[in-house]
């Protein structure tokens, strides 16, 4: 959260995964992850914010999200991903189909969620 640009304190972060965590196992998976940032984004509504969240995960600046860069910040986050789950994530994203995710297909997976 902090690498987003949040600062949530302990009791806001056990809240959120309590609201996201559908499965009730305590932790967030990617799906979940995904839903808790959409309301984020929902509810702040900036540009600027999504921008920054996918600058977090195109980390050579290439304008364009791998799977090698999403595997990184997930990582980060506590979640290990096998290749087979970090490509399925790509897919579900990648409108283009050009195997990685632009600004658009982010903005569009950040919020239909």
């Amino acid at each position: 959260m902090r690498s987003l640009g949040q600062n949530p304190t302990e009791a806001e972060l056990q809240d959120m995964v309590n609201e996201v965590d559908a499965d009730g196992n305590g932790t967030i998976d990617f799906p979940e992850f995904l839903t808790m940032m959409a309301r984020k984004m929902k509810d702040t509504d900036s540009e600027e914010e999504i921008k920054e969240a996918f600058k977090v995960f195109d980390k050579d600046g290439n304008g364009f999200i791998s799977a090698a860069e999403l595997r990184h910040v997930m990582t980060n986050l506590g979640e290990k991903l096998s290749d087979s789950e970090v490509e399925e994530m790509i897919r579900e994203a990648d409108v283009d189909g050009d195997g990685q995710i632009n600004y658009d297909e982010f903005v569009k997976m950040m919020m239909s969620k």
